[in-house]
């Protein structure tokens, strides 16, 4: 009998939970437990880490999972890896969903960096507006250029003190128009 995984937390995956559920298809909704009001979901769903590849091969045994579908965030690297090495020595099949990257468009001003860490260093000396949807985990890294106002798109409002003098906080989900500043 089949029983899926869903790696959660983004747009396209509450879609597939949901087509999951319509199709009568035994499947578990994964959150990270990053959002304090995860979207809830048609399927039964656990929020938290597994305790790495460890806990997710331990996971995938106990609960009888014969499929992974791996739906995470972008930035979720580490689960996604942490998916990959699992599977393989579980030997299940795992099936990646990824957002297209964005591709430059004409008239577009593109700075290529290596990974995050390498992002406050690109940005210029003089005030600019800068809009920021990497989470609050990273957002320490950008105190090295204050002079810059900052829009921040999180999911959760902050509860500790912004490392950010200038920063304005949008809380949404999805899809984000940010010539609007609004969620879509």
């Amino acid at each position: 009998m089949m029983r899926v995984l869903l790696l959660g937390g983004t747009t396209e995956a509450s879609a597939l939970a949901r087509a999951l559920a319509k199709a009568g298809i035994d499947a578990v909704f994964s959150y990270a437990g990053r959002t304090d009001s995860p979207v809830a979901q048609p399927l039964p769903t656990r929020v938290g880490g597994f305790g790495g590849v460890a806990g997710l091969v331990a996971y995938l045994e106990t609960e009888a999972i014969t499929h992974v579908v791996d739906a995470t965030h972008p930035f979720a690297a580490g689960m996604s890896n942490n998916a990959f090495v699992a599977c393989a020595r579980q030997d299940l099949p795992l099936v990646r969903f990824e957002r297209p990257a964005w591709e430059p468009q004409e008239g577009d001003d593109w700075t290529f960096v290596p990974d995050l860490t390498a992002l406050p260093a690109a940005l210029p000396d003089s005030p600019a507006r800068v809009f920021l949807a990497i989470g609050k985990q990273q957002l320490a890294l950008f105190a090295a250029k204050p002079q810059h106002r900052y829009l921040l798109r999180l999911v959760d409002p902050p509860r500790d003190p912004l490392p950010l003098p200038r920063a304005t906080v949008v809380l949404a989900r999805g899809p984000f128009d940010v010539a609007g500043d609004t969620a879509l």
